[in-house]
Formats: structure tokens, C-alpha cells, sequence
């Protein structure tokens, strides 16, 4: 028995049905990439100057074409981004796709996502863009550097306070979305993301709403890197390391984001019924076997942390 790598579900095909038909109801089946991780990487170095999606991660443009049951690159109007293998990190399109499925358990807003096949059998991570509606025409949004005039070289120089602040001055809800930001603050130290820096909040327009968007860019990377320095991207409370409870709840949450005690209760209590849910998930999914021990070690490790 094979595991959809789009739904993890048990299924004798490639992929479930639920699985095909997950990024269009329309599709009958779905064909593996074309393509080897190396045929992959080939792409994204010959494409790098055409393209407007940017970043550490080796990235494709990609639309769906349903008549031939299967993701097409291009080089302009993509739907979707592709993630290959990196060609130096371990697993890092499974991690992601298993941390974003950890978010939307949590009740997160994600965009449409999976694994999918190579013609080599390598797993390519596949996002939907939230920021493309029909048609290609673009969705207003704007990521937190424009928004606090830093650039790509000065995204880390900011901090949390500094968020919330953004959150304060842009968002037509602010305790709505503070209130997202302190949950999505804790998952990112429960499971590991190292790596949220301005360029990875974004905020977005719906009708005469303006919002945080879907959460994306999701991923453990504290077991990706060799020798991680930090357990936070941009400091809480001028921390980036040994962040406890008191920073992250006390600090972060009620005083920072001005969460009430309700809320703040509801918020954690989220996290504790999900934790046995998220260890279920990680074993079944497509991360090694030593991955998936490290996840699940640190994991339990933040919860401990967080939670005793």
C-alpha cells in the first residue's frame, strides 16, 4: 500500500483520489513532474533572471493544466510555486509541507498545498500563490519589509514588537490579527521555524479587509541546519535564544499584542490537544526516518518549554 504524498492517505495509486482531485475538481488523474531533482535545479538556475519569485529555497513558476493532467512550468503568470530538493539540505520539501499541514490542524488559514513526484522519484514541495486570483490578475498584498521600508538585506533587522506595531498601524482588525500573530508565534518556536523574518508576514486586502494572509514558508528549520544559533528570526522581549513562557505568553501575548486572559487560555489550549495529533502526523510522513526523530524530539522538547 502506497501514502498519497498530496493527502497522506493509504492508496494503491500514486495518488488518492481526494489527492487528484485536491488542487482541481476537475482533474481525472494526476501525472508525476516530468522532471528529475536535477532537471529541477537546472530550471531554477535558467530561470532565475525571468522570474519574480525570489528567496533561499530553489523555486518554479508552475500552472496546471488540466487537459494534461499535470503542472507545466513557466516563466510568467505561474499559479503555483514548486519547491525541489535543495541541493544541499535534507528533506526540506517534506519538512515544509509537513509543518504547513501542522499549521492548518491548528485552524491556520494555508494556501492550497503537497508533494508531488519527480520522473526520479524525488518529492518536489507545491504551493498555490495566494497573491494570483483568475486569470493571473494580482491580489494587493504587501509583506511586512515594504511595509516598515526595510529591504531583502535588512529583513532580520527588526524585531516582534515591531510586527505587532505593523499589525497596529495596517490592519483593519488589529486585535483580530495580533491575536493570529501571537499563535502563529508559538508554533514557529514549537516547531522550530528559525526563520521568520519580515519578508515572511504579509498582509492582504479581502474586499474592504485588510488582513494577515495565509501563513506560508512554514518549516522546521532548526533540524535542517548544521549548527542553528538562534530560536527566533527576530527577537522577543531583545531575545533571539533561551526564550521561555514568560517571553512568549506573558510578554509577547498580553503584554505586547494586548491579549486578554480568555483568549490567551483558548489559545494554549489549542496547542496542548494537538500535540499527540502533530506526532501522528510527522511519523506518517514522507520525512527520512531520522528526520522524523528529530522532529519529534524537539517537538516534545519546545512543549516542555512552553507548557511545564
Amino acid at each position: 500500500m502506497n501514502r498519497c504524498p498530496i493527502t497522506y492517505e493509504e492508496t494503491k495509486c500514486r495518488y488518492s483520489d481526494k489527492g487528484v482531485k485536491h488542487f482541481s475538481r476537475n482533474l481525472e488523474s494526476l501525472n508525476d513532474l516530468n522532471f528529475s531533482k536535477e532537471e529541477l535545479l537546472y530550471e531554477v538556475r535558467k530561470r532565475v533572471p525571468q522570474m519574480s519569485i525570489q528567496g533561499v529555497q530553489p523555486k518554479l513558476s508552475a500552472v496546471l493544466n488540466v487537459s494534461n493532467t499535470g503542472f507545466e512550468l513557466v516563466s510568467k503568470k505561474g499559479r503555483y510555486i514548486l519547491k525541489p530538493p535543495h541541493s544541499y539540505f535534507k528533506d526540506v520539501p517534506q519538512n515544509e509541507d509537513l509543518t504547513m499541514r501542522l499549521a492548518g490542524l491548528l485552524g491556520f488559514k494555508t494556501p492550497k498545498h503537497g508533494l508531488i513526484f519527480g520522473n526520479d522519484n524525488s518529492l518536489t514541495y507545491i504551493v498555490k500563490r495566494f497573491d494570483r486570483a483568475r486569470y493571473g490578475r494580482k491580489i494587493a498584498v504587501e509583506d511586512f519589509a515594504q511595509l516598515s521600508k526595510a529591504t531583502r538585506n535588512t529583513k532580520y533587522k527588526s524585531s516582534m514588537e515591531k510586527v505587532a506595531e505593523v499589525i497596529n498601524e495596517f490592519c483593519t482588525f488589529p486585535l483580530v490579527e495580533k491575536a493570529k500573530l501571537f499563535e502563529l508565534t508559538l508554533f514557529n518556536f514549537l516547531i522550530g521555524n528559525e526563520d521568520m523574518h519580515l519578508k515572511n508576514f504579509t498582509l492582504i486586502r479581502n474586499d474592504d479587509v485588510i488582513e494577515l494572509s495565509p501563513f506560508y514558508d512554514l518549516l522546521n528549520t532548526r533540524i535542517i541546519l548544521e549548527k542553528p544559533k538562534e530560536e527566533i528570526a527576530l527577537p522577543i522581549n531583545g531575545k533571539k535564544n533561551n526564550l521561555t513562557k514568560g517571553d512568549l505568553v506573558d510578554y509577547f501575548g498580553r503584554e505586547v499584542c494586548s491579549i486578554n486572559e480568555i483568549v490567551i487560555k483558548k489559545s494554549l489550549e489549542k496547542f496542548r490537544v494537538l500535540f499527540e495529533r502533530w506526532n501522528e502526523l510527522i511519523e506518517i510522513s514522507f520525512l527520512s526516518n531520522d528526520m522524523k526523530d528529530k522532529y519529534s524530539s524537539l517537538l516534545n522538547n519546545r512543549k516542555k518549554r512552553l507548557f511545564n
